[in-house]
């Protein structure tokens, strides 16, 4: 097979199954029918199906495994759109865990210092946790103490929005320190 003869291979797209089953796809042969200003009850799979036809919407299989299967009479293509809209709503009410880093040299002067309290104060507010670490570079791995009084006066200066999750930790060349939020649950 040549470069050529790959171009004119037909190209298939798998079809996108449908999540529920509509109309004529339900087998179940009787069925227990809810909807909107109708009465819920068991009723065969025929008479479901032309009471879902005299109201112009469809008869969908919302519960299958149900004895016997759960049919809803609703418009089809309402009924995907409300069941999207409700996944994107679970989605986003999920807790979503953001770590933020903020990186301080042994040396970092008060006004960066303080720059850099800022900016953690606004992402422990936004509910993220912050792990604030001194990064040492070269010979100024001797100013370790230092390093750890930074992160010390960092913790201790966003002790109202904040909880130190652990004391000062050495991590190869870094120090670091993590913070999560008050409001937090953890």
């Amino acid at each position: 097979m040549t470069t050529n003869d790959r171009k004119f291979q037909p190209r298939f797209h798998k079809r996108v199954e449908e999540p529920y089953r509509i109309n004529e796809r339900i087998t179940a042969p009787e069925v227990r029918v809810v909807g909107d200003s109708l009465e819920a009850g068991v009723y065969k799979i025929e008479e479901a199906l032309r009471m879902a036809r005299d109201r112009e919407l469809d008869l969908v299989e919302i519960s299958p495994n149900a004895e016997p299967p759960v049919c809803k009479i609703i418009d089809y293509s309402k009924f995907k759109y409300e069941q999207k809209r409700k996944q994107k709503e679970i989605k986003s009410k999920a807790q979503k865990n953001t770590l933020k880093e903020i990186r301080l040299g042994p040396n970092t002067d008060e006004h960066d210092l303080n720059f850099k309290i800022k900016h953690a104060t606004k992402f422990l507010q936004e509910g993220a946790k912050v792990k604030v670490y001194v990064q040492f570079v070269g010979r100024t791995i001797v100013f370790k103490e230092r390093g750890e009084l930074l992160l010390l006066k960092f913790a201790q200066a966003l002790e109202e929005y904040g909880k130190i999750e652990h004391l000062p930790k050495m991590e190869g060349r870094r120090m670091y320190l993590s913070i999560s939020p008050k409001n937090s649950k953890n």
